[in-house]
């Protein structure tokens, strides 16, 4: 995997550079609504013949611009309410092995190096306030990790995938939406 080496495992590059156009982001636009869909319904979704969607989304899969195709749970049915993120501040700057295997705890969801007052984020779903604690006795348990900050999520307004929009900010201020 010459792509990981170069962006040292945090995020892949896509292999293709290739440009986005109308089409292209209103079948991704669809599939992130709902990717259960067949390539006919995708087809009227975006006006384009099944057979056009088919290719263009594997084009849109071998540039990398789309990913995977997940099924996309729900925390409460599946026995875990509890959403929190943590900040971690630990010795030296950015992630460690250690810290990057919490990554195999089915309760951390993402994990991400970030700029301000703490090096590193996790966005974690527990099943409780006592599933937290033990998960942090874990991070704390690691000789790099010097403080956490845990901030619990009481409602959820938006949770959803990355959009292929663009939103274009005018000179004036407005959003205009592409």
């Amino acid at each position: 995997m010459p792509n990981a080496e170069k962006t040292d495992r945090i995020r892949q590059v896509p292999t293709i550079v290739r440009p986005l156009d109308t089409f292209d982001r209103r079948i991704l636009g669809a599939l992130a609504t709902n990717a259960d869909v067949s390539y006919v319904e995708l087809g009227q979704m975006v006006g384009l013949s099944a057979p056009s969607v088919h290719d263009r989304v594997k084009k849109l899969r071998a540039s990398g611009c789309l990913r995977r195709t997940v099924a996309v749970l729900d925390a409460a049915a599946i026995g875990k309410p509890f959403l929190a993120f943590v900040h971690v501040d630990n010795t030296g700057w950015c992630k460690t092995e250690e810290l990057m295997a919490m990554a195999d705890l089915p309760e951390v969801e993402e994990i991400h190096s970030v700029a301000g007052d703490t090096g590193m984020l996790l966005k974690v779903r527990c099943a409780s306030s006592l599933a937290l604690e033990a998960l942090l006795a874990r991070l704390y348990a690691m000789p790099s990790i010097r403080s956490t900050r845990s901030y619990v999520v009481l409602s959820t307004y938006l949770e959803r995938t990355s959009q292929a929009g663009i939103t274009d900010f005018a000179d004036t201020g407005e959003l205009h939406p592409v």
